[in-house]
Parts: structure tokens; C-alpha cells; sequence
């Protein structure tokens, strides 16, 4: 069972579709939204409702390959703790998206720094590696990390919309993120 976490403290957008496209890398993941304000991700099913109700043996583990997605449903971290670990447990892949103002010191799994990269001194450094999405300029990395390119516009709206995404190099990227050491 592999767990990661995603953290965008710049970006928006990104930092909603970024948890997508590193689960859609893999072949069965569960994207977990552990932002109390965050996305309004498409489903019925919250991670506040889990953890209001218990979660179901169906919810402990995949039915069948592919991707699931967890909006927060305006659940603590904290509270959701206990139902997050059997998520982790049960699932083949997990990814955690964190809230921007996250403190990182209580991470529940390795987190995956996800930065947008622009020209000049826009953004103040980061701390050890990262994933940087390129935005139109080319840049070298200000770090160490990963560079993804350019998604493509269908991509980031089959993912926002809630469907499976068409085969895309910013997808493929993303696989080489789960093979790294984060801390």
C-alpha cells in the first residue's frame, strides 16, 4: 500500500487537480481531500460522511481499477484520522490532498510539494524536492524535483469533471513521483 500527499500552497487549481493526476498515474487509486473548504470535487460520497458513519467494508478497498475520489465534506483532519488509516490500509494507492495551510509537521503520509513555475523571484523557495508544473516559460528548476509539462486542456477537464482522463504525457509524468523518496 503506497500513500502520498499532495500540497500546493500557491496555486489553486493546481493544487485541486494535482492530487488527481498523480492518482490517475496509477491503476486503482483513492484520492482523499483532507481540505475542510477544498474542492467541490464530483460524487456523493464525502470523507465527512465516513467518518460520520463508519466506513462500509465496500469503502475500505477498491471494487474495481481505476479512480475514486473523497471530497472532504467539511471534516477535520484530526476527526479523520482513524477512517484515513483503514482508507490507506485497504487501498492499493492513496493520495491525501492537503489544505494550503496545512501544517506539515502532522503529516499523515509522505507529502509531495507541487509548485507552480514562474519567471523570476514570484514565489519564495521551497525546501527539498518538488514537483514543478511548467506554466509557458522555460525554466529550469529553481530545486530538486520533478518538471511536468504543460497538461493538456481536455485532460485537466475530463479530471475536473470527474471522469477518467484520455492517455496524456502530463499523466504519464506523474508516475515517476511515486518512485521517489518524500518525507
Amino acid at each position: 500500500m503506497a500513500a502520498l500527499a499532495t500540497w500546493t500552497r500557491e496555486d489553486g487549481l493546481l493544487g485541486a487537480l494535482a492530487p488527481l493526476g498523480l492518482a490517475a498515474s496509477v491503476p486503482t487509486c483513492l484520492v482523499v481531500d483532507l481540505d475542510p473548504d477544498g474542492p467541490r470535487y464530483p460524487g456523493s460520497a464525502t470523507l465527512a460522511g465516513l467518518v460520520g458513519d463508519g466506513p462500509r467494508r465496500d469503502d475500505l478497498a477498491p471494487s474495481r481499477r481505476g479512480l475514486a475520489v473523497l471530497a472532504n465534506g467539511g471534516v477535520t483532519a484530526d476527526e479523520a484520522r482513524p477512517v484515513l488509516e483503514a482508507l490507506v490500509a485497504g487501498w492499493p494507492a492513496v493520495v491525501v490532498r492537503l489544505p494550503a495551510s496545512f501544517d506539515l509537521r502532522r503529516r499523515p503520509c509522505p507529502v509531495v510539494p507541487v509548485r507552480p513555475l514562474f519567471p523570476g523571484a514570484l514565489l519564495p523557495p521551497g525546501r527539498g524536492p518538488a514537483v514543478y508544473q511548467h506554466a509557458g516559460w522555460n525554466l529550469p528548476l529553481p530545486g530538486p524535483g520533478v518538471a511536468l509539462p504543460r497538461p493538456s486542456p481536455a485532460v485537466w477537464a475530463a479530471l475536473a469533471a470527474g471522469s477518467r482522463p484520455p492517455a496524456d504525457r502530463w499523466i504519464r509524468a506523474w508516475r515517476v513521483v511515486w518512485r521517489l523518496p518524500w518525507r
